[in-house]
């Protein structure tokens, strides 16, 4: 397999913590958005719609990270992201949700290149952005984490799981925007647990090789 993206793309950091929790090898190719290497043809012919990541699989190419990292549950159910029960399931679906469908799409590049070129938003005006957005979620995701008395160190259970592969890249983003982490001690809980994983650890951001 071929996995298309960018060091510090939230949707890849979440693929690549996905696919290292698999145990399954691909081949990093690096799509430089900084110069825009995700707009041209060479590129769009691979993903049409111009974003990152994208994951090729012979002659199979998977597009949005929700939509991958469902077809590797489906696909290489062991070690299993989502618990066996429905509700269960339900539960660490919508955990994942908060970030994947409330917080990061509003907070992604395309977006903060708007608020930047468009609307000459300056960097205090971008941070004060993402910090409304990714407190919003937090504060749902720490609550949710709270009501839950069976949790272990993860977001469900003693395994990490969808919603970790969701939170772990989303925590790194607040960092980046000088968020301050110490308003919610379980989510931070969680981080550092799974920071402690190998599968985590090769995933962060400044350990792809298209950091430097």
């Amino acid at each position: 397999m071929k996995l298309y993206n960018f060091f510090r793309s939230g949707t890849s950091h979440r693929l690549r913590i996905a696919l290292n929790l698999k145990g399954l090898p691909v081949d990093y190719i690096p799509v430089d958005l900084r110069t825009e290497q995700h707009l041209k043809d060479e590129f769009k012919a691979i993903n049409p719609q111009g974003l990152v990541p994208a994951l090729v699989d012979g002659e199979r190419v998977m597009t949005q990270s929700p939509a991958i990292i469902e077809w590797l549950e489906e696909r290489h159910p062991t070690p299993a992201l989502l618990p066996a029960n429905p509700e269960q399931r339900a539960q660490v679906r919508a955990l994942a949700a908060i970030v994947g469908c409330d917080v990061h799409p509003i907070n992604n590049r395309r977006i903060l290149e708007y608020l930047r070129h468009q609307l000459k938003a300056d960097e205090a005006a971008i941070n004060a952005w993402c910090a409304t957005w990714i407190t919003a979620g937090f504060d749902a995701f720490e609550a949710l984490l709270s009501a839950d008395p069976a949790r272990g160190e993860f977001c469900f259970g003693g395994q990490p799981g969808l919603a970790d592969v969701y939170l772990v890249p989303q925590v790194e983003s607040a960092r980046r925007f000088k968020v301050d982490m110490a308003r919610w001690p379980l989510i931070s809980a969680v981080d550092a647990a799974c920071m402690k994983l190998d599968a985590f650890q090769k995933a962060a951001p400044l350990q792809q090789p298209d950091a430097a």
